[in-house]
């Protein structure tokens, strides 16, 4: 009998877990959703509403167009799975949720991604006491912790010169054309580059959930749930295929529901977006992403759009910038892995005395 109520207590608090995981999921797309649209509603080439489903949609397809690479990534490549137990990703769930709230709610475009592995790098030391249990990698392996903090300044670097560089070209190529006739067809164009972002988006933000999932099944022996279906890749061995589609599913319904008061920050208060302009910065933002989520690399696409938006708006001069809401954005960013880590610390202390 108390073998029984014991396999069921594991059960509940693995269910309440995942549940908690997939609430993440859900508020990464409802947080970094704004990034996906800010572009195509702030020139007007989609109506709010027809943006978000857009993007959402396109979050969702991500799962048959990517490996699972950044799962892996997530699910082994930070923390060593030994030293990861319930308590750890209930911290690391609520530090990260936590965070993702307060930057909402002031309408900050910080990184869920960050906060998700400030909250499992936090969460884990509180328990461990100690760096021992961080798989800390290399930037020329591409993997561990220290190629995702190095991704931290190297993603928006990446989209500010991609942004940046197609914005030249395009005024070199278009330079005999009035900006009226090149704004009527990059109208239609920024459907693509904006398309190809939410694609990249979808790739790589739900393969961090699925990651988390992945590390917690791990650890828990699959907690008596059966694994029907699998998923198998290079890097992911066996991966149950319900984790796959709730993730996407998850982060796409977020996205749909939608984060307005970062639209606001992305589309006007870095710098003024034409339809030429938003095109190039969504684009910019997602061959950055896209290059990161097929060589494994969990980076911010928060960071990477943001940055992509500064790319294109400083080929105006240094004054079409506001630099000054650079400079808030930029310490969201700083404190984004520190602040989660802290909040999750704190509620794994919590969970140990609760649960």
């Amino acid at each position: 009998m108390e073998a029984q109520a014991a396999i069921l207590i594991g059960t509940w608090t693995l269910v309440i877990l995942i549940a908690v995981a997939l609430a993440f999921d859900f508020m990464n797309g409802f947080h970094d959703g704004a990034n996906s649209i800010a572009t195509i509603v702030a020139t007007g080439a989609l109506t709010p509403k027809q943006a978000v489903l857009f993007a959402a949609t396109l979050n969702f397809v991500a799962l048959w167009v990517f490996q699972l690479k950044v799962a892996a990534t997530v699910g082994k490549g930070v923390i060593d799975p030994s030293f990861v137990d319930h308590y750890v990703i209930f911290g690391c769930l609520v530090g990260a949720l936590a965070w993702n709230i307060i930057t909402w709610f002031y309408g900050i475009p910080s990184s869920s991604s960050h906060a998700l592995i400030g909250g499992l790098v936090g969460a884990t030391l509180a328990k461990v006491g100690g760096g021992d249990a961080i798989v800390w990698g290399s930037l020329w392996q591409l993997k561990g912790l220290i190629t995702v903090l190095s991704f931290i300044i190297l993603s928006p670097l990446i989209g500010f010169l991609i942004g940046g560089t197609l914005q030249l070209i395009t005024a070199w190529v278009f330079r005999n054309r009035t900006p009226h006739q090149v704004g009527r067809w990059y109208m239609r164009a920024q459907l693509v580059s904006a398309g190809l972002y939410s694609l990249a988006h979808g790739g790589n933000d739900a393969q961090k959930t699925i990651g988390i999932i992945w590390l917690l099944l791990i650890t828990a022996g699959a907690g008596g749930i059966p694994l029907v279906g699998h998923v198998v890749t290079k890097d992911v061995s066996t991966l149950p295929m319900w984790v796959v589609y709730a993730c996407y599913f998850s982060i796409a319904w977020g996205t749909y529901l939608g984060g307005w008061r970062i639209v606001k920050t992305m589309g006007s208060k870095i710098t003024k977006l034409t339809p030429i302009s938003g095109s190039n910065a969504a684009l910019g933002g997602g061959i950055t992403l896209g290059l990161a989520t097929m060589a494994g690399i969990p980076v911010s696409t928060t960071h990477t759009i943001t940055g992509s938006i500064f790319g294109v708006g400083s080929t105006r001069g240094k004054y079409a910038v506001k630099w000054g809401m650079a400079g808030k954005i930029m310490m969201a960013w700083v404190l984004t892995i520190p602040a989660s880590g802290l909040i999750a610390a704190i509620f794994w202390w919590i969970g140990t005395k609760t649960f």
